[in-house]
């Protein structure tokens, strides 16, 4: 590739890009611009309905299904790009515009009211975004599209949307640089969590919530999901009805992906008092070889057992009770609907004895409904301020046993500082305190440094992360 057409592909990515950030700041077209993207995507053989933001990743794919393959990992890779890839310039030039078409639809602004369909257009094409930046949307906090991260589902696996597209997850060059540095979840899903909220608000929600067709249309995510639980109390009927069915799915849907975390072990260390069953699964292939050495012959070339050794697989176990206790103010709703499930699927293992607390300023006991987060959810309400010291003084009474008692405190500890002496009082007694900050998606979260500094200093530091980090202690706990 000579100097020269070095630079003319240079300059067709400076205007993709130019037009590009014309259009994200100011949704007036640019005549100039507009005319020169056009004449670049048609020397790249690439359709114009590249460049119109109200045409969606996914009806771009089915009508051209060319192009779908072309999106996959298309922002994946924070490398620089090898010579091969320096020196194919038209290659640049049309990653360029399919970094535009995506980056376009996402964070283009949406004036005025949104309809439903164009709320799910918005969650697809932030699927796709995802997609191209390599993210399965799922290992993080729930693992299921949308579930807790904020951002609807994810872009649809091959055939869903008739264009043969190739399955998540693949990879692929970075697109000329504007992608570089952009790593699944660095920072990328509050982001699309704060733009999906700010859609949601300004849907019409109850109005598309009594109308059955437009319901349908709606993809349940977390977003949404607040939205309903803040409004629930305001809608009857069709409405009602609609929305409940949205939070069943929405609350499946999480369930479904987080039980797959916690695979279902018996608790407790091996019982060597009780003899193992002699039963082929628990054959010791290892130590049967072993102990049977001395048997070994020659001539034969086999070895002759005269003595099976079986594992032993019984568990000493103990009951385990497990206090979940869940700050159900305004800032802690990912947490409250992740945790919630959470404590279902939990409260379904043998031996484990679990209680559900939730609080603002007063404390409500949901330990009846422990195993249907569903009617859980339909029991909280969201907002108001924060005083933990009431759902202490609920969750108190229920230990019995501290040492084999574990309290797991969701908040961001914004609270009341009485709330530390409770806190230390507990782990005095033996209980096994995990005080988690964040169980959402994106791993980030507010914690008040005071509360932070002290559960640090006592031994339990605030678990801020995803929501993995929480099943992983507790599995310890329960082993």
């Amino acid at each position: 590739m000579t100097a020269i057409e070095a630079k003319a592909h240079e300059n067709r990515r400076q205007v993709l890009y130019w037009r590009l950030l014309a259009r994200l700041f100011d949704p007036e077209e640019q005549a100039s611009l507009e005319a020169a993207s056009v004449a670049v995507v048609d020397d790249l053989g690439l359709p114009a309905a590249l460049l119109d933001p109200s045409v969606s990743v996914d009806a771009l794919v089915q009508r051209f299904p060319d192009l779908a393959a072309g999106f996959d990992g298309l922002l994946a890779s924070t490398e620089a790009p090898d010579s091969s890839f320096q020196e194919d310039g038209g290659e640049q030039v049309r990653r360029a515009a399919l970094v535009s078409k995506l980056l376009l639809n996402v964070f283009a602004a949406r004036p005025g009211s949104i309809t439903a369909a164009q709320l799910s257009q918005w969650q697809r094409d932030a699927g796709w975004l995802r997609r191209a930046l390599g993210d399965d949307g799922g290992a993080g906090a729930c693992g299921a599209p949308g579930a807790g991260d904020g951002t609807g589902t994810g872009a649809p696996a091959a055939g869903d949307s008739g264009a043969g597209a190739p399955g998540a997850g693949a990879t692929g060059p970075g697109a000329g640089g504007i992608g570089r540095g952009l790593e699944p979840g660095s920072g990328l899903r509050p982001v699309l969590a704060e733009i999906e909220g700010d859609l949601v608000r300004r849907m019409r929600l109850r109005e598309v919530l009594s109308d059955n067709r437009l319901a349908r249309q709606l993809t349940p995510s977390m977003s949404l999901i607040e939205q309903l639980l803040r409004d629930k109390a305001n809608l009857s009927g069709v409405a009602l009805a609609n929305a409940k069915a949205l939070i069943r799915r929405f609350v499946d849907e999480v369930a479904e992906v987080l039980r797959t975390q916690v695979q279902q072990s018996s608790a407790g260390t091996i019982d060597r008092s009780v003899p193992p069953k002699r039963v082929f699964r628990n054959l010791d292939i290892e130590r049967t070889i072993w102990k049977n050495l001395t048997n070994w012959s020659p001539e034969d070339e086999r070895l002759y057992v005269d003595r099976l050794f079986y594992k032993r697989t019984a568990k000493r176990t103990t009951p385990a009770k497990m206090i979940v206790v869940v700050d159900q103010s305004g800032s802690m709703v990912d947490s409250m609907v992740n945790c919630t499930i959470l404590a279902s699927i939990f409260a379904g293992l043998p031996k484990v004895d679990v209680h559900l607390v939730a609080y603002d300023t007063r404390a409500l006991d949901l330990t009846p409904w422990v195993h249907d987060p569903f009617e859980v959810l339909l029991r909280t309400t969201l907002g108001g301020g924060t005083d933990g010291t009431a759902a202490m003084a609920l969750a108190r009474p229920k230990i019995t046993d501290p040492r084999n008692t574990v309290v797991v405190w969701i908040s961001d500890f914004y609270d009341n500082r009485a709330l530390m002496t409770d806190f230390e009082a507990l782990h005095r007694s033996g209980v096994r305190l995990i005080p988690v900050g964040s169980v959402n998606g994106s791993g980030q979260a507010m914690v008040d440094g005071w509360f932070r500094d002290r559960l640090k200093s006592l031994g339990t530091p605030v678990i801020s992360g995803r929501i993995r980090k929480l099943v992983v202690e507790l599995k310890t706990f329960l082993a």
